[in-house]
């Protein structure tokens, strides 16, 4: 593909289901003017719990699907698939693709002051200790504390971002990165940036909240800009959602998610697309 004939080809964005929308919603308000691709794997969700050969196959099937799109640049908007998948594509491909854990990285290293990090996900984030190797890469010293908080997406899937169940599970998990003396915690699971309030209150006020999703939205738009990739044309956006089941809770999530109204989402049949980049 020739990068610089594709400006206006759209960006690809996908997750192991809904939650990459928050990605999406910080991508719509950092560079307006770029069409997208959202695939969201809901026929197969959740990934946290699944295995690193698996989360390469399911992950290698959605990007070739999403280059049959002609997309420019693929951000996988998932946590657990940029732990497992990030880099054995990025050799592969001949177009950019990024994930959401190097930007949160880079963004909560720059905002500690005493290097003690708390990192919460999804067990299949939190096994794969990405966060961990990325912030001993920036700064041998930094305190790196891990905790999977398997019941924060769906209490998030299910509305309860401002309930009192979700105040007491988020105290359950949190508590104990009060004994390590953390002054910066990476929500690092998509969904997460919509328990902040919650997480907000357990925590305190005294200790950073970092989202990679803001985070990035902000390395994708740099890295367009470098590649000479962004879209100038002044055409019309056009956004395109894509799932490969269960496309009601889909447009439910949307709708309180994206600064935009979901119309329309189209099922695919994403197991007929090939294991390995071809």
């Amino acid at each position: 593909m020739n990068q610089n004939n594709n400006n206006q080809g759209p960006i690809g964005i996908f997750d192991s289901g809904v939650g990459g929308l928050t990605v999406t919603r910080e991508i719509m308000r950092q560079l307006p003017s770029e069409n997208l691709v959202y695939f969201g794997d809901t026929a197969r969700v959740p990934y946290g719990s699944k295995s690193k050969e698996t989360i390469l196959r399911y992950s290698t099937q959605i990007v070739n699907f999403l280059r049959t799109k002609n997309v420019k640049a693929i951000v996988i908007a998932c946590n657990t698939a940029s732990a497992y998948a990030l880099e054995e594509l990025q050799q592969q491909l001949d177009i950019p693709i990024i994930g959401v854990i190097w930007p949160g990285a880079i963004s909560a290293a720059a905002a500690t002051k005493n290097k003690h990090i708390g990192i919460i996900g999804t067990a299949g984030t939190v096994k794969s200790r990405v966060y961990n190797k990325y912030l001993r890469q920036l700064d041998s010293e930094f305190t790196v504390v891990s905790k999977a908080c398997p019941l924060f997406v769906p209490l998030v899937e299910e509305g309860l971002t401002e309930d009192r169940v979700t105040d007491d599970i988020a105290k359950r998990y949190l508590t104990e990165f009060k004994d390590y003396d953390i002054d910066t915690l990476v929500l690092g699971c998509t969904h997460y940036p919509l328990l902040r309030n919650t997480v907000r209150r357990t925590m305190g006020e005294d200790v950073t909240l970092v989202n990679p999703a803001y985070e990035t939205a902000k390395s994708l738009k740099q890295l367009l800009a470098e590649k000479n990739l962004l879209n100038t044309s002044g055409e019309e956006v056009h956004h395109e959602y894509c799932a490969s089941d269960m496309t009601d809770h889909f447009v439910t999530f949307a709708d309180r998610v994206l600064p935009v109204r979901v119309d329309q989402i189209r099922v695919v049949n994403i197991e007929k697309y090939p294991t390995t980049i071809e």
